[in-house]
């Protein structure tokens, strides 16, 4: 974090909740545009209405600090303003993305419990009416249905603007004192982490961890004004924090897009000058990708950054035509928003191998499996610890002790090494981490050798039961466009560059890996489709 940019963190009011921000720019820079969702534009005072509207009607509803509220939305408009006012008066909102099944659905509203659910009833070319009226014979508390568009179905409901007239049977001041009862430390959103290990969880994200996460994140995101596109799903923290609450926090512009599409993100980035562009490497290769995409002015970019996975070198020297401010950046969902950032930099060594240096402000470090902080170039998971970290898992106490121990470290699962720099380097999940032959094997170490190989877009290594070795490495490898790439090319290469032990003893060359729903690669899916494939 430079000093300029520290200059504007410390200028930047601290305020006790995420969503005291909505006022605050209310009165501040009331004519500056918020949102823009499709062809819906709204000012900072516009968005304080609809905020407060929906406030008020969840408070007609009977809806009380503590109680869950849910939305099954795009990422547009709707979302936002329903999370904004459910949080702003004590409730705990819970996003829903549209991909889910009907058995994810009912897993996730049994779970929470929420007691109101905003719904759209069409998502694309899916018709949810079916899955909602499940949902409302299922019961668990559920009181309100609001339909976010038309009330197609035969369910009994009120649509938004129905169930917001109810607003008219609350008083500004009662609306003031429901909101003065919220604490900083109150948990704004409920998001639930990957299953892969079990059931999903839960995590509580409390209002002080967005507004620091968002203030520290303007540190290393240097630009003015911030405007951002948000494509990412509403159940996941890169939608809500990373991308939402930062440009709230900063007074900045969200520029929704429903569905990621790399022709219209390219369009919309040109179109609204988007200071800020970035994603995950997926969306950012999609788009670079594009047969057009020369033709495009990206003269407004000040800064690209990407989170959630590492780069390619292809993708970073690609990107460095663009820009010579690059930036990256680790974190998790319980730990609310990103603990490591890279800074601005051309720097192609860092920004491929590191994932940058922790925030000053925030408790970082790598301890061996006795509990002992290791040395400088020794491997050791990553602990993290702040007032900004998630307080718990949502009626998961045995869960929550096992990741933030009594002195209040977040373990994170993750393993890491510190490298002379000063800087941090991931080499993966524990749980990712396989042992063949007596060896321990991380995945990322081995991917991003992959990943240099000539014609290769992206890889992925899984670690399967073996009789012989106890487990081996299996990679997965998708072929960049009009490549032909040949297996027995590559394991020659890894034989230059890799241990024996670590090259993998499959590999399986594709056009498309499995992708989850912010652009991750599936590897859960992977290692289920290869065992299936082996009964």
């Amino acid at each position: 974090m430079n000093v300029m940019n520290e200059d504007r963190v410390n200028s930047l009011p601290f305020l006790e909740r995420v969503t005291d921000y909505v006022n605050y720019y209310a009165e501040t820079n009331s004519n500056d545009e918020a949102l823009v969702s499709g062809e819906i534009r709204w000012s900072y005072k516009e968005l304080q209405k609809q905020v407060d509207t929906i406030a008020k009607a969840l408070l007609a509803m009977g809806i009380k600090k503590g109680d869950r509220v849910a939305t099954l939305s795009p990422p547009n408009h709707h979302f936002w303003a329903t999370f904004l006012a459910s949080a702003s008066i004590g409730a705990i909102w819970l996003g829903l993305n549209p991909r889910y099944k009907l058995e994810e659905y009912q897993y996730v509203i049994s779970d929470a419990g929420p007691k109101v659910f905003f719904a759209c009833n069409v998502i694309a070319d899916r018709n949810y009416g079916s899955d909602l009226q499940e949902i409302v014979n299922q019961g668990n508390g559920l009181s309100q249905l609001v339909f976010l568009d038309e009330n197609l179905s035969k369910i009994k409901s009120d649509t938004l603007q129905e169930f917001c007239q109810l607003a008219d049977q609350v008083s500004d001041e009662c609306l003031a004192h429901a909101r003065d009862k919220v604490l900083s430390t109150d948990p704004a959103l409920i998001v639930y982490t990957s299953g892969s290990t079990g059931n999903p969880k839960g995590a509580l994200l409390p209002h002080r961890g967005l507004v620091r996460c968002s203030r520290n994140q303007l540190g290393y995101y240097d630009v003015f004004p911030v405007r951002m596109q948000n494509f990412f799903p509403i159940n996941h923290v890169a939608c809500v924090g990373d991308v939402s609450c930062f440009c709230l926090v900063t007074g900045g512009t969200i520029f929704f897009l429903e569905n990621f599409d790399p022709a219209l993100s390219m369009e919309q980035v040109v179109r609204e000058k988007i200071t800020l562009w970035g994603g995950i490497p997926t969306t950012l290769q999609m788009c670079l990708s594009l047969p057009n995409f020369s033709e495009y002015d990206l003269s407004s970019v000040q800064q690209i950054g990407w989170g959630g996975a590492a780069a390619s070198e292809d993708l970073i020297d690609n990107l460095l035509k663009i820009s010579p401010r690059l930036t990256s950046c680790y974190g998790l969902t319980e730990t609310v928003g990103s603990v490591t950032y890279i800074d601005p930099t051309n720097d192609r060594e860092i920004l491929r191998n590191t994932i940058g240096k922790p925030v000053p402000e925030y408790d970082v470090r790598l301890i061996d499996n006795a509990g002992n902080d290791v040395k400088d170039a020794e491997l050791g998971e990553i602990l993290v610890k702040g007032d900004f970290i998630m307080t718990g898992y949502w009626n998961r106490p045995k869960e929550t002790q096992e990741t933030i121990d009594e002195l209040g470290w977040l373990h994170t699962g993750d393993i890491g090494i510190w490298l002379p720099d000063g800087n941090l380097k991931l080499l993966g999940r524990m749980g990712e981490m396989f042992k063949s032959g007596g060896y321990n094997i991380y995945p990322r170490e081995i991917e991003q050798v992959l990943e240099v190989f000539p014609g290769v877009e992206m890889a992925a290594v899984i670690g399967v039961s073996d009789e012989l070795y106890g487990e081996i490495g299996i990679a997965y490898i998708q072929m960049q466009s009009g490549q032909n790439l040949k297996v027995k090319d590559i394991i020659q290469y890894c034989k230059e560059l890799l241990a024996n032990y670590k090259i993998p003893k499959q590999i399986f060359i594709t056009k498309q890996l499995p992708l989850l729903p912010v652009g991750k690669i599936d590897k859960v899916k992977l290692k289920s489709d290869y065992i299936s494939s082996r009964l």
